[in-house]
């Protein structure tokens, strides 16, 4: 007669077979078939990408002029909560860009910078600066431009990016990559757009990316990196390990009785 204990390896078979799945190298793989795609035109190069100013933006303003007490006035201060002198950029106190989109300046009052470029934003700055200052060199920094990367990464968190350019391979590199578990083929971004949230989705499998307008990330964007099935699935059986040991145990129970009597 067969002992209990041998109808107990068929049991876990079919356990393994409703609870495990196999990924294929398509699923995992980033930018594939790029060799095929070298022609491939970007949404927006390089080198033609450049930072649009947004309401709420803090624009950290520099003003230089051969005589530097006369630019002293619109020159953003860099105190940390004490007071003191910092070199901490969370600390820097810049122009708020208002809901309406204006910064106000000493002596120049308020200027509109939403929708400008950095380029554009400077060129206007000075333009204004200079009716009371001779030859001034206005420089403009954003500093909250952050993002959001959430979801299936090895680190997720909000992240300053110092040098106000980032694409989407670039961010998920900060984020420590995605973990095994992250969908790779419907990768969110959330965008705040004319006061509304819109969402974009991305293929990392695919180089068509390279070719998104959406390629660089915004101040503020919101990566989000959702679990694919394998961990959905995983999620699901761990929550209900205990039920199903309870049913096994109870299965195996009868059958070793069923056996030993029968």
């Amino acid at each position: 007669m067969k002992q209990p204990y041998f109808y107990f390896f068929p049991f876990l078979f079919i356990l393994f077979l409703l609870f495990s799945s196999c990924a294929s190298r398509r699923d995992i793989l980033y930018f594939q078939n790029s060799d095929t795609a070298s022609g491939m035109e970007y949404g927006v190069r390089d080198s033609d990408y450049q930072t649009i100013i947004k309401p709420n933006d803090n624009l950290y303003v520099t003003v230089s002029a051969f005589n530097p007490d006369a630019v002293t006035i619109f020159n953003s201060i860099p105190l940390n909560r004490s007071g003191n002198v910092t070199n901490n950029n969370q600390d820097l106190a810049g122009y708020l860009v208002d809901q309406k989109g204006n910064i106000n300046l000493p002596l120049v009052d308020e200027i509109h910078v939403a929708g400008l470029t950095k380029m554009e934003a400077t060129k206007l700055l000075q333009k204004e600066i200079s009716k009371f200052i001779a030859d001034p060199v206005v420089n403009i920094r954003i500093l909250n431009y952050k993002i959001s990367i959430l979801g299936e990464v090895n680190h997720p968190g909000v992240y300053s990016v110092t040098d106000e350019r980032i694409s989407i391979p670039q961010a998920i590199a900060l984020a420590g990559d995605l973990t095994i578990y992250g969908e790779r083929r419907h990768l969110q971004l959330i965008r705040m757009e004319n006061g509304e949230k819109k969402s974009y989705y991305f293929d990392l499998t695919s180089p068509e990316l390279f070719s998104s307008p959406n390629y660089y990330l915004h101040q503020n964007d919101i990566l989000y990196v959702a679990p694919n099935g394998t961990r959905v699935r995983s999620s699901t059986f761990n929550q209900n390990i205990p039920l199903t040991i309870s049913i096994v145990t109870a299965v195996l129970t009868l059958t070793s009785f069923f056996i030993r009597y029968k």
